[in-house]
């Protein structure tokens, strides 16, 4: 045995050869731990959701005390409330955003969040005909305070008063005095 040369390794497969008994075992070895691990894994989650969840411990998590503003705020994102409540908050800042004397004669009614629109009622048509000339800068401007393309266009809505519906002097198809206003 002085002339032999030396046998190769059985832990390392020579680069142009197909994987020997022995590798192919570390193999099947290794991915049968992988799989032991996930199953584990999974084991151990459906134990803890029987439980009652995770424990605590010492690192934070999503059960852990918050602040109410933190709270609130978590809770608009998950739930995609951000834009509804932002137009809440325009509502209640309304004379600050349009100034205080369109604030005393106009006031927002509601918001269509699918159209992104802004319906406002005026107390008088000439209120409404000068908010229509304004909608422009108003969209601008609440755009700009909401983020862009939270406010499409303002519907500006007149007067209401209430339907009349009888008397001698109505015409077929009327809704009252204010049908006229357009």
């Amino acid at each position: 045995m002085t002339n032999e040369e030396p046998a190769p390794k059985a832990a390392e497969p020579s680069k142009g050869a197909e994987p020997s008994g022995v590798d192919l075992a570390r193999v099947a070895l290794r991915a049968a731990k992988e799989q032991a691990r996930a199953r584990g894994d999974a084991a151990q989650q459906k134990k803890q959701a029987r439980r009652g969840g995770l424990r605590s411990g010492a690192r934070a998590d999503g059960r852990d005390p918050m602040a109410l503003g933190a709270a609130i705020n978590r809770l608009l994102t998950e739930r995609g409330w951000e834009t509804p409540a932002a137009m809440g908050g325009v509502m209640g800042r309304w004379p600050q955003i349009v100034g205080e004397d369109v604030a005393k004669h106009c006031e927002p009614e509601k918001y269509d969040e699918d159209e992104r629109v802004l319906v406002v009622r005026c107390d008088s048509t000439a209120w409404a005909t000068n908010l229509r000339l304004l909608a422009p800068t108003l969209v601008a401007r609440l755009n700009e305070d909401l983020g862009h393309g939270a406010v499409q266009m303002i519907k500006v809505n007149g007067p209401g008063g209430p339907a009349r519906r009888y008397g001698p002097l109505r015409a077929p198809g009327s809704t009252g005095p204010g049908d006229t206003y357009g």
